[in-house]
């Protein structure tokens, strides 16, 4: 098992409707757990979450690196479509849209 934490440029000032449409993405993935206590994917060996932080949307938490990897890439792909803008790590130079 490996421990991942990644921070996304979607920033807690994005508008509402956009927040909507992540909801949704978050459960078209595969091991959606629900959200009783925040965004959550679990399974054998797996272990995420998704929280809004001041620096971006983090997900974090453990995960199988050959799961990882795919998962990740489908997520990234699914927010980039669903939000209209490219969606990645700011650290890696993804800007941000929305910022207060």
């Amino acid at each position: 098992m490996a421990h991942h934490d990644v921070t996304l440029n979607i920033h807690c000032s994005a508008p509402d409707e956009l927040w909507r449409r992540m909801g949704a993405v978050y459960q078209s993935m595969p091991c959606w757990a629900g959200n009783a206590r925040g965004p959550r994917w679990t399974g054998e060996g797996i272990d995420l979450w998704a929280s809004v932080e001041p620096g971006g949307l983090q997900i974090a938490g453990e995960m199988p690196e050959e799961i990882w990897q795919e998962w990740y890439r489908r997520l990234r792909a699914a927010l980039t479509d669903a939000l209209g803008y490219e969606i990645g790590e700011p650290a890696d130079g993804y800007e941000f849209v929305y910022w207060e």
